[in-house]
């Protein structure tokens, strides 16, 4: 999915274009014990009950996609009888009518979420007429001609309210507030079946995770079947790791910038797309042979990437190089330089000494105080 089709059915979680049928939930204790379930119709719920609820249904389809949204397909594996997608499908199908289904879902769930503490799962099932687009992009709602059938699943912490005190209208005073388990936004969640193109896509689910570096690996690999993917900060470890070890000991200053120099021309050239941009292979061998690097390099860096990352694996390039600025490191000095001007960052060599030469205009500030070059 990209961010069109996630906003697309982020929108449907407001009273206008609610699309919900049934609502499910199962409060779990920090014993895996399951302490109430529920199951109602959403639209008979109080409004201030509903309101609430999408709350949280947005806060499931919020953040970076490629950071807190990831993308994520079935195995081929999982889709045949008893596997995870094809139980994910068999639930989808009943409309949340089944009771013995949602008992084993939310079974899968305890046996495989990693969480100490109390919380709440929710899950909705939902029916979105599809409206149809006219040539100009415009929605025709009159138009639609496809129905989306999808269920939402969100997982939420549980925890105590904090202490304090409180005012009391009905008394006229100031007492001691009492305290409530109150439901958080979601630490994680996922969407099925996936909405691309405007259409299911059964084969594939959108996950979200709060903490980018906390994936939940054993519920994606346990629950849903998908392959943990690489979190932002395993992306850029390795990412770093490909480079060093290809340019080795030519990783110098004036290499590494014109690679950066490149990867962000890549990232410019394709910023309007609703997709996320992400480096494969192909195109890290271009920005290292733009950086100079010669063929036997470039045979290393094909192994190392091989090897470390695998070949099929891509890089998402806002968790590997920033696109709003260029960053250079030495102990006890940060320097930060627009991506578009490193021209005016050099290495030079002085009395035998390197040192990074930085070009100054008329306008320069130390401080917030404004002074001149010389």
């Amino acid at each position: 999915m990209n961010k069109t089709e996630i906003s697309e059915i982020k929108k449907l979680f407001k009273n206008e274009k609610c699309c919900i049928s049934r609502i499910c939930g199962c409060y779990v204790d920090g014993n895996k014990n399951k302490v109430t379930t529920f199951k109602e119709a959403f639209l008979s719920l109080p409004d201030e009950e509903i309101f609430k609820y999408f709350t949280i249904f947005r806060a499931s389809l919020s953040g970076t996609l490629g950071k807190n949204l990831l993308n994520m397909e079935f195995p081929l594996e999982t889709e045949a009888e008893g596997g995870s997608q094809d139980f994910l499908l068999r639930l989808r199908d009943s409309h949340l009518g089944d009771d013995e289904l949602l008992e084993i879902f939310y079974n899968r769930i305890i046996d495989n979420y990693v969480y100490g503490e109390n919380y709440l799962i929710l899950l909705i099932d939902a029916s979105y007429d599809v409206p149809g687009r006219a040539s100009d992009g415009f929605e025709m709602e009159d138009s639609s001609d496809y129905v989306y059938e999808h269920i939402l699943c969100s997982i939420c912490p549980v925890n105590l309210s904090k202490e304090g005190l409180r005012y009391n209208s009905a008394t006229n005073s100031i007492e001691n507030r009492v305290r409530d388990w109150l439901v958080e936004a979601p630490a994680h969640a996922f969407l099925f079946p996936a909405f691309n193109d405007r259409a299911s896509d059964i084969h594939g689910l959108l996950f979200y995770t709060r903490n980018a570096e906390n994936l939940q690996s054993e519920f994606v690999d346990g629950m849903l079947g998908c392959a943990v993917p690489m979190t932002q900060k395993n992306q850029k470890e390795t990412f770093t790791e490909i480079i060093s070890e290809t340019l080795g000991d030519e990783c110098r200053f004036d290499t590494v910038k014109t690679i950066h120099e490149s990867l962000n021309n890549f990232v410019e050239e394709r910023k309007e797309l609703p997709e996320p941009v992400v480096f494969d292979k192909t195109d890290l061998k271009r920005a290292l042979e733009a950086g100079g690097a010669d063929a036997g390099q470039i045979e290393k860096f094909e192994a190392s990437y091989d090897e470390t990352a695998g070949s099929r694996t891509g890089f998402v390039a806002s968790n590997v190089i920033n696109p709003r600025s260029f960053e250079i490191k030495a102990p006890d000095v940060v320097i930060k330089v627009s991506p578009d001007r490193t021209d005016l960052v050099e290495t030079r060599e002085i009395d035998g000494r390197t040192f990074l030469m930085i070009e100054l205009t008329d306008n320069v500030e130390v401080n917030g105080i404004n002074v001149k070059p010389l």
